[in-house]
């Protein structure tokens, strides 16, 4: 207990609730995550599950998982069912049932009819434009719609002809009667209900008027008990209207609405409606696309829920906006696989070398580690003969004084092999290499160079040992800082976010992945691999099957992003 306390030492909102509880504010911490779903979940809800859901479990209370479903036209239950599936992922459990505002659409009519009587609600018939225009701007006051003072049973009955369907589309709405020359727009009489004829996901056609988000939020807040209801900063004057709307209706409880600072992440869109821009115009193939920072296009990049959980951890909350560095994501994730990534090799543009002093019949079986670091992790075999494959680029034809790969005349050393000499090139009739003839020195096995120089050390594949396989490198989707804050945010592409490399990888570790490929998909469970000198890999759940293996690249082996960008 005592080391989780100190995690959340210096978060603000976990000295207000220390601060309650000193003061007998509430007896049970009771907070709630509400997502609209109108869309995937992603790293920036991350920070908010994480907040809810580690402060109910660190004080022993409850934190519901409420579905804000006020807006049939946006939402769909294949993002109810995505939105439960990251949570359960990440690792937290809601309390007891999963919410719905439209569980509480009767009481929500309830109050409204409450305003109403009070003469604090009336039905106008202007249009969403004239609304728009005499809501006025952030110099000029808004000034009254002409059926602002209808009396009190005209507007009941009107309210009723809404919900019984006697209105079309945008021909009336409800709205809160509070100043129309507030300094704060949100007061300017805002919309607490419009008309909807589209099917519900919950309610079907129950209903045909439906609350705004900002209606629904509070009351439903209150109905469930909820103690601390945390928001993003977008939403800080939203609270006047959260604290009227409690005030001003015969709810029992009243919850304290608490803003944090959203989660800016670099090169990245976290707005749902711009995501859904990148879908439509097939920028990205889909919410999960691992290009994106959806918590699903995390997951299939390869991300964990708990290096997701350690990043939400290290950035802390705050009240001060800010920009995070996209490395402190990759630096989390790295972090973790380089405790428990398989070592193996794979090569991703291979060019093939000839042994000349092998025999064609010559193979040896060489044991190698599964991690250098940890042999409790075990080892597998590889094959060395006399045809293998390297990397295109850890050869140069031409020569250069400070290359310190393959190049002719030098020598190298094969990861966990020998030493061997490039001697000469073949090529076909265009000039394309066929192969590198090499000489391999076969007392070099465990041993250093007769030369005084260490040679470098690269990775290669025995072609008996190869298996063909697919590799998707992932770069960031843009190329400036802050996407969000552009207008046309789509002319700031990167043309490189995804490079497909067809290689191999060794054929032992794929007949290993290919008896567990219907499992893993199964079980949502992944494989990891650090592909020695390439980077971070894990399978892509979604394209891969048994005879087509396709690895997403997780993360590089350092941040060579920064270092290029900075």
């Amino acid at each position: 207990m005592k080391n989780k306390i100190e995690k959340y030492s210096n978060n603000f909102i976990y000295n207000i609730i220390k601060e309650d509880l000193k003061n007998n504010k509430f007896s049970l911490l009771h907070t709630r995550f509400p997502p609209e779903p109108n869309g995937y979940l992603h790293i920036g809800h991350a920070k908010s599950i994480c907040l809810n859901f580690e402060l109910a479990n660190l004080y022993n209370g409850y934190c519901n998982l409420r579905f804000d479903d006020t807006n049939p036209l946006e939402e769909n239950i294949k993002y109810i069912h995505s939105i439960k599936n990251d949570i359960k992922w990440l690792g937290y459990k809601w309390n007891k049932k999963i919410y719905y505002s439209s569980d509480y659409f009767p009481q929500l009519y309830k109050y409204a009819k409450e305003l109403i009587k009070k003469g604090l609600a009336y039905v106008d018939q202007l249009t969403k434009e004239q609304i728009r225009e005499y809501r006025g701007t952030l110099i000029t006051s808004g000034k009254n719609s002409p059926y602002r003072n209808r009396n009190i049973e005209e507007n009941l009955k009107l309210f009723k002809d809404m919900k019984k369907g006697r209105f079309n589309e945008g021909e009336a709405c409800l709205r809160a009667k509070i100043d129309m020359s507030s300094s704060y727009i949100i007061m300017r009489d805002p919309v607490l209900y419009r008309i909807i004829y589209t099917e519900h996901h919950q309610t079907k056609d129950q209903w045909c008027i439906y609350p705004m988000y900002d209606f629904a939020h509070c009351i439903s807040d209150s109905i469930e008990g909820i103690t601390h209801s945390f928001c993003t900063l977008e939403f800080q004057d939203n609270k006047r209207l959260y604290d009227w709307i409690l005030k001003n209706t015969s709810v029992l409880n009243r919850p304290k609405q608490y803003e944090f600072a959203r989660l800016n992440l670099k090169y990245s869109i976290l707005s749902k409606r711009k995501i859904k821009t990148l879908i439509e115009k097939k920028i990205v193939n889909s919410w999960d696309d691992p290009r994106i920072q959806t918590i699903s296009g995390l997951r299939r990049k390869g991300y964990t829920a708990s290096s997701i959980r350690k990043f939400c951890e290290k950035i802390g909350v705050t009240k001060q906006n800010n920009l995070i560095e996209f490395s402190m994501l990759e630096y989390c994730i790295r972090n973790e696989l380089n405790e428990k990534a398989i070592r193996t090799m794979a090569i991703l543009e291979p060019i093939k070398l000839y042994l000349y002093n092998l025999d064609d019949k010559y193979e040896e079986v060489l044991t190698v580690p599964n991690h250098p670091k940890k042999p409790e992790l075990g080892t597998h075999e590889i094959i060395f003969t006399n045809t293998i494959y390297i990397e295109k680029e850890d050869f140069k034809e031409k020569y250069e004084k400070n290359y310190k790969r393959l190049k002719i005349g030098e020598e190298i050393r094969l990861r966990y092999s020998y030493i061997i000499k490039a001697e000469k090139i073949e090529k076909d009739k265009n000039g394309k290499i066929i192969q590198i003839i090499c000489f391999c020195d076969l007392n070099t096995l465990g041993k250093k160079s007769n030369n005084k120089k260490n040679p470098a050390v690269i990775h290669w594949i025995s072609v008996k040992n190869s298996f063909s396989s697919e590799f998707r490198l992932y770069e960031k989707l843009f190329n400036i800082h802050n996407p969000e804050q552009e207008k046309n945010f789509l002319s700031f592409l990167n043309p490189n976010s995804m490079i497909i490399k067809n290689g191999f990888i060794e054929k032992k570790i794929s007949q290993e992945i290919q008896k567990k490929i219907n499992d893993i998909k199964i079980k949502n469970i992944n494989l990891f691999f650090q592909f020695e000198r390439i980077g971070y890999f894990c399978i892509d759940l979604v394209d891969s099957k048994k005879n087509k293996l396709i690895f997403n690249r997780t993360v590089s082996l350092r941040d060579t992003w920064n270092k290029k960008n900075n």
